[in-house]
């Protein structure tokens, strides 16, 4: 027997009147944020994080950056201001199993990074968020490890967003961390989601879509079905807005903020969106470039393409947060180039900016008063632990 949610928090929950987007729930931004940096992990390291930090803090004149890895790989950054470089002897190369980053390379820049959101003792923590383009499962499984889940949260899972019709974008979780989710999970994914997109996109009541074969709330597998059921429950207590079931084709025409999904479901669905994106663009190419003549097209049509490509760009959407930690990370795409990961370092500072670890924290302290207990049916098999059992898929954080 459980709860929908486990409470084991000692602090205060917010009263169940509150809602969602009332004063009480309201909180202050941070003046100052501060990012710690895995300069290291990736595909091309210094020669792409550093140009992208050093951009970032020229836009950001609030932020402070502790530089994470090999002292000699980060000498040109020695004398950036609001800059310090944190030494790290180790990294965690890209095919590195979780079981090396996890229990051998304990000096890795990926480890000493996620450090430095732990409190040492009574010394604060030295990061308010952390940015990695490191190795998907390690990053999780070492995050997992060192942090600990939030209490009342079960799993981790990755967010991430994907383009929408409208000009903006949808959030999505999970996409990789949990294959396998109980209804009770999924739930926490939404409350978890909602302080997501309220942190960094600013709309305090987010509209939830439960991702489904169809919109009627008789369709999809028995774990579906009850999350449904537990995602109405939690509108009604004025802990969600949730909007009903969505489909697959919802994701791109914007009918919610958050679309929630198991990992198997959510990182199938990342990469068919990142396949068809790829046979798209080589399909204009190819058929562009057929002749002279649609040589000519292509050069009276390269304005409206071009806004086409940056509408789609992935590398405006790079930064995926792992939720449900007691701390922020976020994962940059591994091939990221430098523009893509100064886009992860704006998504890292607004959700610390805006408190996103509080917001969180608010909400399942919230959830757990409101909603009442229930017996997880049918749940899956034990949660993967330190070792990163369910974090190994390799995510697009797009």
């Amino acid at each position: 027997m459980s709860s929908v949610l486990t409470n084991s928090s000692s602090a205060p929950a917010q009263p169940a009147s509150q809602g969602l987007g009332s004063p009480a729930a309201a909180v202050q931004p941070l003046g100052v944020v501060r990012l710690a940096v895995d300069c290291m992990g990736g595909d091309h390291g210094p020669s792409v994080t550093l140009p992208a930090c050093q951009a970032f803090l020229a836009a950001h004149p609030q932020a402070e950056l502790l530089l994470v890895g090999l002292p000699e790989a980060l000498a040109a950054a020695a004398h950036w201001p609001r800059c310090t470089i944190v030494g790290a002897s180790e990294v965690v190369a890209m095919d590195d199993p979780v079981e090396v980053a996890l229990r051998r390379k304990k000096d890795s820049s990926m480890r000493v990074a996620i450090q430095q959101l732990k409190a040492q003792g009574e010394q604060a923590p030295r990061a308010d968020a952390c940015v990695s383009a490191g190795n998907t499962g390690a990053l999780m499984a070492v995050s997992r490890y060192l942090l600990k889940t939030l209490d009342g949260i079960d799993r981790p899972a990755i967010a991430s967003v994907m383009p929408t019709q409208l000009g903006g974008y949808t959030t999505m979780l999970d996409l990789g961390a949990n294959v396998d989710c109980s209804a009770e999970h999924l739930l926490q994914f939404a409350v978890m989601g909602s302080a997501l997109v309220a942190a960094v996109d600013g709309k305090e009541e987010p509209k939830v879509g439960l991702l489904n074969i169809g919109e009627e709330v008789i369709k999809g597998s028995e774990v579906i079905k009850r999350a449904g059921e537990l995602l109405r429950q939690a509108d009604a207590a004025g802990q969600l807005n949730f909007f009903g079931n969505v489909e697959g084709n919802d994701i791109f025409k914007g009918t919610v903020d958050l679309v929630v999904c198991d990992g198997f479901v959510g990182n199938v669905a990342l990469k068919t969106a990142e396949g068809l994106a790829g046979m798209i663009g080589a399909i204009l190419r190819e058929e562009f470039g057929r002749n002279w003549l649609t040589k000519a097209a292509a050069v009276l049509a390269l304005a409206v393409l071009k806004r086409i490509k940056g509408r789609v760009d992935h590398r405006r959407f790079n930064g995926a947060a792992l939720l449900g930690l007691r701390g922020l990370v976020f994962k940059s795409h591994g091939s990221a180039d430098a523009f893509a990961f100064e886009n992860a370092l704006n998504r890292a500072y607004d959700a610390a900016r805006n408190r996103l670890l509080d917001r969180v924290h608010d909400r399942i302290i919230a959830t757990l008063q409101t909603m009442p207990s229930a017996t997880e049916a049918g749940k899956p098999a034990d949660e993967a632990g330190a070792s990163g059992d369910k974090a190994t898929p390799v995510v697009h954080a797009a």
